[in-house]
């Protein structure tokens, strides 16, 4: 016979033993003490979610919105502020390493990323200046190396990259988060060996075992993305059942605090090239530059990343033991051994918008991203005509990530704000993008080379602020947080390939379109990626991943 006591009101967590037939699962809850009823209140409506009267932040009208937001974020950077002056009370240099462990190591991956990914067109112009018979070579004139190689420098750079964010981000979801991350890691240090050794008996072949070595190490970096964002996000939710005030105020820092380490690797890579250069140039910044200070500047600075990646290699192995703890948890939960198939074909039925939204809109960025990186000697030439010195340009390249940096920062300190966050976020900075890009396309003479060159200047500077502090980095967050957690790194690395697809196309267009027709060209990716974002992207700003993962559950069990 059924216990009288048990309501059948469907799913019910399990209560314990009711020796007394008194105990009722669904009761009535007003017989609480305080102290019960505050547990209670604030695990189903925590305060930095719900206001007094239990309204949902989101449910609120504008005012009554700021006015709740401001609220709970004063109340928080208090509380951090004295969380801060404690740790260097009892020890001043502590709150640098917690910023250390929490958001420099993290994020190391991507900080090797993009000392080496940027360097490549940080070293183009040197190359080109010290072997330009080879480094100049194009099918119009071409020279002794094959002109065909030297533009696949930028496209296997990027197939390699997309390879990697592909074939990593399944290995992510099969194998686990931590064997992902080791083999990104070995990759890189191997591919680093390859582009510091490389070499041949002619510069042709000098040039083909160049662009082979960027191809391996862009697998290495491909799979940085996928697996630094999930894991980065995993460790950032709690592991209990019970998800914390921390995770939902804090988690878009904590991950774009790593994914920022990017810009200070392309900051520390611009600072060792200038040095090493001045080092085996005998400290002079002008041309001619002798082949032999290239050949040692650009080794040396490819040599130096492969000891940091080697470290990277035995941290990973021997200190993130546990970065796979929230895949098995999930898997577990289902009943799934290797790779979850069936949350895959669930992931198209169930989020096909969301998919469409991450891999489209990183598409429309990485146009206007990497198809400035890869490129910028070009862009920077255009503000300084006629100047033959690499350094003046580098120069310039630093100014430019300096300002990139500050966008970077500051996207970390808004992308929790309830009133701003993601979506908004990337809407503006899309549109900023656009509207930077599209005003000195209709009159670029004027702008570039006329009276307008200072105000092309602070356009383009401008445009990697908001590129910063927009999509670069809230793409990188949204694609592993809009999908559950048996197939995120699969998603996350999809829309990255899809993002690098754009990036290729810039590569592709570049090489046959000039300067002021990539203006005319890259303004209207912008616009697209803001209708995308604002039509199909969700926004999780301060979202409870856990009630994604229960909605995820009730998808998968046909609920």
């Amino acid at each position: 016979m059924a216990d009288s006591s048990l309501r059948d009101y469907g799913a019910a967590a399990p209560h314990g033993p009711n020796p007394s037939g008194g105990h009722v699962a669904t009761a009535d809850l007003a017989d609480m003490n305080m102290s019960e009823a505050d547990v209670f209140r604030s695990v189903l409506l925590p305060d930095d979610s719900y206001d007094e009267t239990g309204t949902y932040w989101a449910d609120m009208g504008i005012l009554r919105r700021a006015k709740f937001v401001s609220k709970v974020d004063n109340a928080e950077a208090m509380k951090e502020l004295r969380s801060i002056g404690r740790m260097m009370k009892a020890d001043p240099l502590s709150p640098v390493g917690y910023y250390m462990r929490n958001m420099v190591i993290p994020g190391a991956g991507l900080l090797l990323e993009g000392y080496v990914l940027f360097s490549i067109g940080n070293v183009k112009p040197l190359l080109q200046a010290a072997f330009p018979q080879c480094w100049n070579s194009t099918p119009a004139k071409p020279g002794i190396c094959n002109p065909t190689w030297i533009q696949a420098i930028d496209y296997l750079e990027i197939c390699g990259i997309i390879v990697g964010q592909v074939l990593v981000g399944i290995i992510g979801d099969w194998l686990g988060r931590r064997w992902g991350l080791i083999q990104d890691a070995t990759i890189m240090f191997v591919g680093l060996l390859m582009l510091t050794a490389a070499w041949g008996i002619t510069e042709n072949g000098w040039v083909i075992c160049y662009v082979w070595a960027l191809f391996f190490y862009g697998i290495g970096v491909g799979g940085e993305y996928p697996m630094t964002a999930t894991s980065g996000m995993e460790n950032a939710v709690g592991s209990g059942k019970v998800s914390t005030r921390d995770d939902r105020l804090h988690r878009g820092r904590k991950v774009t605090s790593a994914f920022l380490m990017q810009g200070w690797g392309q900051m520390l890579n611009q600072l060792i090239l200038i040095v090493l250069l001045l080092i085996f140039h005998s400290g002079k910044q002008s041309p001619p530059y002798s082949k032999v200070a290239a050949q040692w500047t650009y080794r040396v600075s490819f040599a130096i990343p492969a000891v940091g990646t080697l470290w990277l290699v035995y941290y990973r192995t021997y200190k993130m033991r546990s970065a796979s703890k929230q895949l098995a948890i999930a898997k577990n939960k289902q009943s799934v051994t290797g790779y979850d198939t069936v949350a895959l074909k669930y992931t198209f039925t169930y989020f096909g918008p969301r998919l469409f939204a991450t891999a489209a809109s990183w598409y429309a960025n990485d146009v206007f991203f990497y198809g400035n990186k890869l490129f910028q000697s070009e862009f920077i030439s255009a503000l300084n005509p006629g100047n033959k010195s690499v350094m003046v340009n580098w120069y310039w390249n630093l100014v430019n990530i300096g300002v990139s940096l500050c966008g970077y920062y500051l996207a970390s300190f808004l992308i929790d704000n309830k009133l701003y966050g993601r979506k908004w976020m990337m809407i503006v900075g899309f549109i900023m993008d656009f509207i930077f890009f599209v005003i000195p396309a209709f009159n670029y003479h004027y702008y570039a080379e006329g009276p307008g060159v200072h105000s092309f200047m602070a356009m383009y500077f401008l445009s990697s602020f908001f590129n910063q502090f927009g999509p670069n980095s809230v793409t990188f967050i949204a694609a592993a947080e809009v999908f559950p957690t048996p197939v995120r790194a699969t998603a996350h690395g999809f829309s990255a390939a899809c993002g690098k697809l754009g990036a290729l196309t810039a590569a592709v267009l570049y090489a046959y379109i000039d300067v002021p027709m990539r203006f005319l060209v890259v303004p209207w990716f912008g616009l697209a990626g803001a209708l995308i974002t604002l039509v199909f992207m969700p926004d999780t700003t301060g979202l409870d991943l856990k009630e994604k993962e229960r909605r995820w559950a009730f998808n998968r069990s046909g609920r």
